[in-house]
């Protein structure tokens, strides 16, 4: 069994901070306090197992808005038994008031601020979707455009096969009668010169 004795500094006080710390002290059957430390600080007690106490030291630097533990000072001493449970020592009923008010100001704020940025990032989304709609509407007249271009490339391609057709029609008769006459004369010179 060991005793543990800390000093948290950052952003530890009116921001919530020791409400997390007991939450962790009681899930890991912690035993000891917590209090505020003037002017900044807040010091903690702790007692329980050496492993459990380094599990504890570690998940107490905590680092998620509003909290902001940026230090923890760390001694070790004789374990003494003497607490029943973990508890948070508060102060005057003012001063702990006016802290619950600070907590939710700056999770308000926070709220806010996240707020905006949303709305921000909706806008942005929007534009992006509308210029993906225009991209989209190019694409179409393009599209378009290509299959009105490959009609037209088709229509010249029927046109070439007819023309090509009806000139092999005009140059049948014409290379029949060539293609006769070269026979005759071939057959004339062979039989000049005894061929057969």
């Amino acid at each position: 069994m060991q005793r543990v004795t800390l000093i948290a500094k950052g952003e530890v006080q009116r921001v919530g901070y020791r409400d997390d710390v007991e939450r962790i002290a009681q899930k890991l059957k912690v035993t000891g306090y917590l209090e505020n430390q003037k002017p900044y600080d807040v010091k903690i007690v702790a007692e329980g197992e050496a492993a459990v106490i380094d599990q504890f030291i570690k998940r107490i630097k905590i680092n998620r808005f509003p909290i902001d533990v940026e230090h923890v000072e760390v001694s070790f001493d004789d374990y003494k038994g003497e607490f029943e449970y973990f508890e948070i020592k508060r102060g005057e009923w003012q001063e702990e008031f006016g802290e619950r008010l600070d907590i939710a100001g700056k999770m308000f704020y926070r709220n806010i601020e996240l707020s905006e940025r949303s709305v921000e990032l909706g806008e942005r989304s929007v534009a992006l979707s509308e210029r993906s709609v225009e991209l989209c509407e190019r694409n179409m007249v393009l599209g378009e455009e290509s299959v009105s271009i490959g009609k037209l490339m088709l229509d010249k391609q029927d046109e070439t096969i007819t023309e090509l057709k009806g000139v092999r029609t005009d140059l049948k008769p014409y290379m029949g009668e060539r293609f006769e006459r070269i026979e005759r004369e071939i057959a004339a010179i062979k039989e000049k010169i005894g061929v057969v």
